[in-house]
């Protein structure tokens, strides 16, 4: 058996294709007729044929890495984005490198310079970049940037979301028809959240409402501080008919506690949540949510950078994909 490494041409001949044809579904899987595609992967399967991934950088002037910065994945509602997004970057012959930047966000300009030290051709930021002085730096970097799970009035290039203020509007909107009348706001200590809680207020008050009562907790979300929360109700001076909580893991340990002190849910006190992630459809009570369709994020994301490496210019820097109420049994 020959120990020789195997070679494109090998892969080519093997799929009956020329080895410009292999090089093309190397570099653009897209690009090529899924029958010959087919062909190549059982060629390059069958001869052990590793790609020179430095070469191709070279030669197209990409490193066809990307970076994904995020702030947690423990407990996070980015997960399903991210493991979509990854998987479809994958798939298209790209390389990620996923990096924490803490859920304050304290490691964000750090992660960002050893992103662009390592001369990635994008970086996928999960929300928005606040300081102006890094969003000019980044502006001024031959780099993509696209920032998601937001819609900054000014992009550093694209952005990839939703509005944090009209969900807070809808719920409001949502939870007003359905009768109720006092709420009570737990918001973590992130802008996102802070809009949310803000457009939630903002639409209650215009329909005739009295300010919510709210209480601030610490970031990432957890189930502790939905307990926590729960026993907090009793300071207020009028106890609400239902709770908006800044995520799932806060509704679901604050429903918990109302259920352990015999209160009934939502008969007694409504909860509601932010992420419909998969605990919000398993409680019992299952909980009324929020859902943003991370899957959609990662193919825009996908469809962006495809745009951008075939050298056309997007033809928008805002793409809304929405959010949807998930209407449960817990409001």
């Amino acid at each position: 058996m020959s120990n020789r490494t195997p070679r494109l041409e090998d892969v080519a001949s093997q799929a009956g294709v020329s080895s410009a044809t292999v090089s093309r579904f190397l570099n653009a899987p897209d690009r090529v007729a899924e029958k010959t595609a087919e062909r190549i992967r059982a060629a390059v399967a069958a001869t052990g044929y590793l790609p020179n991934l430095n070469a191709g950088a070279l030669a197209g002037s990409r490193s066809r890495l990307i970076a994904a910065l995020v702030p947690d994945i423990a407990q996070s509602i980015f997960n399903d984005t991210i493991e979509a997004m990854i998987e479809e970057l994958s798939a298209a012959g790209n390389s990620v490198v996923l990096s924490l930047t803490g859920a304050d966000n304290s490691r964000l300009t750090a992660q960002i310079d050893a992103a662009l030290s390592r001369q990635v051709d994008a970086i996928i930021l999960t929300g928005i970049v606040a300081d102006p002085e890094t969003r000019e730096r980044l502006r001024g970097h031959p780099v993509t940037v696209i920032e998601t799970w937001g819609l900054p009035l000014d992009p550093i290039d694209v952005a990839i979301g939703f509005s944090h203020e009209a969900v807070g509007t809808e719920m409001a909107r949502f939870l007003r028809g359905r009768g109720y009348r006092r709420p009570h706001l737990v918001v973590p200590r992130s802008p996102r959240a802070e809009r949310r809680a803000s457009g939630f207020a903002q639409r209650w008050m215009e329909e005739g409402g009295e300010e919510p009562t709210r209480l601030e907790v610490a970031i990432p979300s957890h189930f502790g501080q939905g307990r926590l929360s729960y026993r907090a109700l009793a300071d207020l001076a009028e106890r609400p008919d239902v709770v908006v909580c800044g995520s799932d893991w806060i509704a679901q340990g604050l429903i918990v506690e109302a259920q352990a002190a015999g209160v009934r849910v939502p008969d007694q006190l409504a909860v509601t949540g932010f992420g419909n992630l998969r605990l919000a459809g398993d409680m019992r009570p299952t909980i009324t949510s929020v859902d943003v369709d991370g899957a959609r994020i990662a193919r825009e994301v996908l469809r962006v950078l495809r745009t951008i490496s075939a050298g056309t210019l997007l033809a928008e820097r805002h793409i809304d994909v929405g959010f949807r109420i998930i209407a449960r049994e817990s409001a």
